[in-house]
């Protein structure tokens, strides 16, 4: 599901990057803003961080005193990403193993579905292995399925998601 929060993060310039133009120093905390929202990637509460829609208010700017760093209070407004327990969503096969397959779905990566989730469907290996049901439905690499999520787990030290998802329900599976 994708959420639009409204967020408070302190912003830290080194003091060769300040300048006593307004626009200059107005860009130069914003782009900081994005490159420390890009890197931080994710978070428990609020899912995978996409992108900043607008930012509301940067307060006045606090010296540290020990480096001469500008600390910059900024409210901003964005988007992310988070899967929730019973969302139906749609994923890309990336992988296919005997005892299941990953999906993407969006920023997600590690979004798997066992083969105990998926009814009716029988492994065929080979040197493309794939899914098969009996009504010739077929999961392979690159197609998109439809599915349910039954639970996730932030990773912490890898600031990622893991989701474990079923095809069990109506109008789940195969969609392309």
């Amino acid at each position: 599901m994708y959420i639009k929060s409204k967020l408070s993060w302190n912003v830290v310039l080194p003091a060769e990057n300040l300048d006593a133009k307004g626009l200059m120093l107005q860009k130069a905390i914003i782009t900081r803003l994005m490159a420390d929202f890009a890197a931080k990637k994710a978070s428990k509460d609020l899912g995978y961080y996409l992108a900043v829609t607008t930012v509301a208010s940067i307060g006045e700017g606090k010296v540290r005193q020990q480096s001469g760093d500008v600390l910059f209070p900024v409210d901003f407004s964005c988007i992310t990403f988070k899967m929730l327990t019973g969302e139906v969503l749609e994923g890309i096969v990336h992988k296919i193993l005997k005892h299941g397959i990953f999906l993407r779905c969006g920023p997600a990566e590690n979004v798997y579905l066992s083969h105990q989730k998926m009814d009716d469907y029988q492994y065929v290996p080979g040197e493309n292995p794939y899914f098969l049901n009996g009504k010739s439905s077929k999961i392979e690499k690159g197609v998109v399925v439809r599915f349910s999520v039954i639970g996730e787990k932030f990773i912490e030290a890898e600031k990622d998601f893991r989701a474990v998802v079923s095809l069990e329900g109506d109008y789940l599976g195969p969609i392309s």
